[in-house]
């Protein structure tokens, strides 16, 4: 079998930056197995899979695997696809996906780039002393939790951010997305995210993490659209806006690869 195969730098405005997401369409539903080993031999942060949809308010059905496990919401990898999408059609402004575990999902043309709607996912207040100290966090502003198993620790200046070298063999045995952030400089908010019971110990930048962030920011700042940059070493920029229960992301996306995976 041989499989359409790109590889796209996501929140990207440049090759080698961003977070790159494999986006391959398929046919038909290829056994739960075989993705995952799929999205284990591509050995990137996410793999996203594509099949067109019968119907009528979405055009592709999509999921998302890292290469140790299925997620239930990856935005970069959203990001990717509508990349992907729009990029072969130029008539389309837009291509709506739907998912298992995060409803329907929008990409659509900006000036700059592409606009992604997620839903908001709002955090609450909980202490997590176990994974602010795993992240090497001594006095936190804040620490929330979302039950999708994402934690947000708030480091209240932008260097702790910056500086943190986590204990990954710790975080390592939580089945969770550990999010740290603060105010920024250049930008509104500046954060890492370290996934590594997923086999990803930093994500590059994360769409589904400012899902998590975006409703807390918006209230501490007191608007409802800023910037954001995730300080890894590939770094990347977004827009971000609250829009009710959507969180608006905008970003651009560089394609750096092109084939087809040969599957026996």
């Amino acid at each position: 079998m041989r499989i359409p195969f790109a590889q796209i730098d996501a929140f990207a405005g440049a090759p080698f930056t961003g977070n790159p997401a494999a986006v391959m369409p398929l046919s038909a539903w290829l056994d739960d197995a075989v993705l995952q080993a799929i999205a284990q031999e591509n050995n990137i942060s996410e793999t996203a899979f594509l099949v067109a949809s019968d119907r009528d308010d979405v055009e592709f059905e999509l999921r998302w695997f890292t290469p140790s496990a299925e997620v239930a919401l990856c935005g970069h990898a959203t990001l990717a696809s509508g990349h992907f999408v729009l990029a072969s059609d130029t008539a389309l402004d837009r291509v709506r996906f739907a998912t298992r575990q995060a409803g329907v999902l929008e990409v659509a043309r900006a000036d700059t780039g592409y606009t992604l709607a997620l839903p908001a996912w709002v955090p609450a207040p909980k202490p997590l002393p176990e994974i602010a100290a795993a992240l090497g966090i001594a006095a936190p502003v804040a620490a929330l939790w979302h039950d999708k198993g994402y934690a947000l620790v708030i480091a209240d200046d932008e260097q702790i951010v910056r500086d943190l070298a986590p204990d990954m063999a710790v975080l390592g045995t939580m089945p969770i997305v550990a999010i740290v952030a603060a105010k920024g400089r250049a930008t509104d908010i500046v954060s890492r995210v370290f996934t590594p019971f997923y086999a990803i110990p930093e994500d590059p930048v994360t769409g589904s993490a400012h899902a998590v962030m975006v409703p807390y920011w918006a209230e501490t700042l007191g608007r409802t659209q800023f910037s954001a940059f995730q300080a890894s070493a590939r770094g990347g920029r977004l827009g971000c806006r609250l829009d009710g229960d959507r969180v608006i992301l905008s970003g651009a996306c560089v394609t750096v690869i092109e084939g087809t995976f040969l599957l026996p």
